[in-house]
This record gives structure tokens, sequence and C-alpha cells, in this order.
């Protein structure tokens, strides 16, 4: 997809010159190339696909990224929302005389939202490699500049490429961060206004949107702009939940496999003690684990006798341990951090989350801060005081 003609013309003359260089070091170009080596020399489809590693869409060209190599056995659970990303993505290109016959439009946009290291921007990366669609990913912040209108005519030339390019998916991780609620944001020349303004014109404005997939992710669903997420924009709005048991224990499974772990290690065990963690988290145990089993490992050995046993290195429980005991030491630090250390203190930073909508709040030094505020807004301060580290 995006590929013109001169592109092709590109593609064919790499694929050719990939099946020459196999043949390379049996002949002397010195002298006449023998005629049995000629006539084995052919172009196959693999030399092809070698080729489209090289040569790149001329429409692309500016926005190109490589398609990231994650499958949706790379991703453990999420079921529901693999399944709906297959329907949405995947269907309407396998199946399009169906949804011709079925009169049916494909959703112009999803919104993948829920806690940081839930899992949201691997699913976005799944579903660019299984689609086999062309992938633009989007850096909000790249985005924005300092000259008036120029935010706007990058965000339109972006979506330029994907139309040429269709069938293409448009990838915005953190979208909060450049689509809040318009008002929300001040000393910013309007900026962010008139990008919004520009952004919901590309997804719902006269000129339709064919073959282009807006994909969003956010773990701030309650600062991105309510005109983006009703449908015609956002059709579908994916929440990735943190894991249940039997999802910790495939996404346990997913980042050990191929680790060499000793006979006596019990994944169950620690999905047991992995209760409200997400999936980063999970994978944050599993490296620290192995990186305390490479410490032992190399501090029992010498350094010219590590590479000739490395057939003895195990993973074991007490690596797994250690991880856990290092993590929690991390949390109670952070904890510590959070702490307000005088009254007056605890007042300021109460002040600048709450904007004046608190209740009561109650504030003593060495504590932390607890706060009642209006009902509304009670979800929205919680996440702040998280975000802000408080």
């Amino acid at each position: 997809h995006g590929f013109v003609g001169a592109d092709i013309e590109s593609l064919c003359k790499e694929a050719g010159m990939h099946s020459l260089r196999k043949i390379m070091p049996k002949i002397d170009i010195a002298k006449t190339i023998p005629a049995d080596v000629i006539s084995k020399l052919e172009i196959t489809k693999k030399d092809f696909y070698e080729a489209l590693k090289i040569v790149e869409p001329s429409a692309l060209r500016e926005v190109f990224i490589e398609v990231p190599d994650v499958k949706w056995e790379d991703i453990g659970g999420l079921s529901e929302a693999k399944q709906e990303l297959r329907e949405t993505v995947e269907w309407p290109l396998k199946f399009p005389s169906l949804f011709e016959y079925a009169n049916t439009e494909p959703a112009k946009g999803i919104l993948l939202h829920g806690l940081p290291g839930t899992g949201k921007t691997l699913l976005a990366k799944a579903v660019a490699n299984e689609s086999g669609v062309n992938f633009i990913s989007v850096k909000g912040p790249e985005l924005f500049s300092k000259f008036v209108g120029e935010s706007e005519k990058r965000l339109r030339d972006i979506f330029r490429k994907a139309k040429q390019a269709s069938p293409c998916i448009l990838f915005f991780d953190e979208l909060d961060a450049v689509a809040p609620k318009r008002g929300s944001v001040t000393g910013d020349s309007g900026v962010s206004e008139r990008f919004i303004s520009q952004l919901l014109t590309e997804m719902d404005g006269i000129e339709e949107l064919i073959d282009v997939l807006v994909l969003g992710a956010t773990n701030r669903l309650d600062l991105i702009d309510p005109a983006l997420l009703r449908p015609g924009r956002f059709d579908r709005l994916i929440e990735v939940p943190l894991p249940d048991e039997k999802t910790r224990l495939e996404i346990f499974r997913i980042h050990t496999k191929g680790k060499p772990l000793d006979s006596n290690v019990d994944l169950k065990q620690f999905v047991k003690k992995t209760k409200d963690y997400s999936g980063a988290d999970i994978e944050a145990i599993c490296a620290t684990a192995s990186k305390f089993a490479i410490r032992e490992f190399i501090e029992k050995r010498k350094e010219d006798s590590v590479a000739k046993e490395i057939k003895k290195f195990k993973i074991e429980t007490k690596h797994f341990k250690q991880a856990f005991e290092d993590i929690e030491r991390r949390e109670e630090k952070e904890a510590e951090q959070r702490k307000v250390k005088t009254v007056e203190e605890g007042q300021k930073l109460i002040a600048k989350m709450t904007k004046g909508d608190m209740k009561r709040a109650h504030v003593k030094p060495g504590d932390l801060i607890e706060a009642e505020v209006a009902e509304d807004k009670e979800d929205i301060v919680k996440k702040q005081y998280k975000k802000e580290g408080l």
C-alpha cells in the first residue's frame, strides 16, 4: 500500500539485486559467467520480501516507521479487547464485500483507555503487525509549533499522507496530551484548541476519511475533549483493564518464555502475589529476577569461566522472591517521598490540585494527604494526586 509506479520499479530492481547477491561468491567478475550458474538464477518471493525491507513507499517516506514485531499471542489475556480490534480493523479489510452488502461502515476511530502498564500500546503494535496495513505512529508533542497555524498544517499533512497510503492506521499515543478539553489549557495562545478543531475536522469533516483508522491510547480519559468521544470520531472506546488471575499467569508465561527457569519455579504461586499488578509490573518482576540470577552467577565464578559454564545458569524461585522484595522496597521509598513534611506544604499541594473544590482536608507532618473533594471531581483529583506524586 502507498507504492507508486517508481516505487514498484525500485522494488523489482532490488529483488533482482538480492537474487544476484546470492550467486556473487560463485562467480569471477573478470571471467565469463558459466551458463549453469546463470540458468540457476531466479527471483523468488523471498527476494521480494527482502526488498520490501529496503524500499519504502514514497507517500510514507517522511513518516514511515518499521512495523513492530508483536503478535496477538505475545499479549497475555485481553481477549475482549483483541477481539474488538480484530473485528474493527481486520474484518473490513478481509471481508469488504460483506460490509458493503450489509451497508455498514467500519469504525473511523478506536480509543484504548486504562491504567498505565495494562498493554494499550502493545495492543496497537499487534494491530499494526497483524493487519498488514500501513502504520503511522504520531508523536503528539512533535506536532506542536510556536508558529501560528504550523501545528494544524502538520496535522493536515499527516492525514493527507495517511489517505494517500490507505488502507492505513494512524496511532496517537497519550492522546490526552494533544487533545485536552477545550478551555482547560491557558497560556498557549489557543494552539491546543485550534489543534483539536483541526483533528475533529479531519476525522469527521466534509471530506470523508476512507480506509484510514485513527487509533488512540490514553490513561486519562477524563481529560480528553468530549467532542472526540462521540460516534463518528472515536466510535469505539475499549477499556484495557488490570489483568485477572488467569491473565496474570499468561503474562508470566509470556515473559519467562525462553528463560532457563529452574524446575522448582512455580509461576502459579507468583500469580497470587500480584493482585492489582499491571502487565508492565509483571514484566518488570521477570526482568528483575533475571538480573538477580545473572548477578549471582557472575559473582560465584571467574570471568573466564562464565562462558564455559553458561549451561548451568538457572533462574530460581529465590531470584523471583528477591525481585518482589526489591519492588516492595521501591514502593515503600516512593510512599515515603510522598509524605508531607509540614502542614503548610500539604495545604499548598492540596490547594494546587483541587483548585478550591475540596470540602475538608486532613494534613499532618509525616502523613499522606487525605482530602474530600466535590463528588463530580473526586475520581479526577485522586488520579491527579497520583500523577503529581502526592
